[in-house]
């Protein structure tokens, strides 16, 4: 009973109003002065920032913040694919005849998560990693491996939460959410970078300048409070770390596999 009253409430307040709303108050100088206990509430190291917290002019500023320089070295190793944020892996594995299957406890389909793209045909059986970042994490999206950005598509959608609540509990939000999908060719393939938005998210937005062929860890858009990133690997073209497994924690610039020749069809 409780769960359809809280599931009936967030079909409710998930709406761009509410988050345009809780967008433009983080973005107002007064929110500003909740920069500290924002980190403190959520264990963000402060030390770790670009900048001193009292150089940030909203508490918006503060979460999309950048990081000391190396503080997330970018892993050196030829053919890596590499984590594009800081995150939980809340689903992993491979893509079977063009589903993504059991994340917490629900079915997609790539052509829904990527609008129904001719490219969706590229994934059918390749390997997908689902990527929450919380609140505590750093919010900038970089890129998964060197390769040349090849098409962008922004996805209109709602605006439900991404964590374990909205994934059990509302109807497949990862493709009913705003979304970015950005898709990279590299030299054994292609790769889907899927930024996919949440309540209480302004907009996701591109870095600038955003080149056209990004080396590996370069920046490459950030959220504006927390969310998920869906990346998609094409068929035949990934082998999977094999320690990783959904609740794993990986930081932007670690290992998460490696790119392999495509076998001819």
């Amino acid at each position: 009973m409780m769960k359809s009253f809280f599931r009936l409430l967030t079909e409710l307040s998930s709406r761009k109003g509410i988050s345009r709303i809780t967008g433009t108050f983080a973005k107002s100088k007064i929110s500003r002065k909740l920069i500290p206990r924002f980190a403190g509430i959520y264990g963000i190291r402060l030390e770790d920032a670009e900048k001193r917290w009292t150089e940030y002019m909203s508490l918006n500023d503060f979460f999309t913040r950048r990081l000391k320089n190396g503080l997330r070295p970018i892993d050196a190793t030829p053919q890596a694919l590499v984590s594009p944020v800081d995150a939980g892996i809340t689903g992993m594995g491979p893509i079977n005849e063009g589903l993504i299957l059991n994340v917490k406890g629900q079915d997609y389909t790539v052509e829904e998560l990527l609008n129904f793209s001719p490219r969706t045909v590229s994934y059918k059986n390749g390997f997908y990693f689902v990527l929450y970042l919380s609140p505590t994490d750093y919010h900038r999206i970089h890129t998964p491996i060197e390769g040349q950005i090849i098409e962008k598509e922004h996805v209109l959608g709602k605006v439900y939460p991404v964590n374990e609540f909205g994934l059990r509990n509302m109807r497949r939000v990862l493709s009913r959410n705003e979304r970015l999908i950005t898709y990279m060719q590299h030299d054994d393939g292609e790769v889907a970078v899927v930024k996919v938005g949440a309540m209480n998210v302004s907009s996701i937005q591109y870095a600038t300048p955003l080149a056209v062929r990004p080396k590996r860890g370069d920046e490459l858009a950030y959220f504006e409070f927390g969310s998920t990133v869906v990346l998609l690997m094409e068929t035949g073209t990934f082998e999977c770390r094999p320690d990783l497994q959904v609740g794993s924690k990986v930081s932007m610039g670690q290992l998460l596999g490696f790119v392999k020749h495509k076998k001819p069809s």
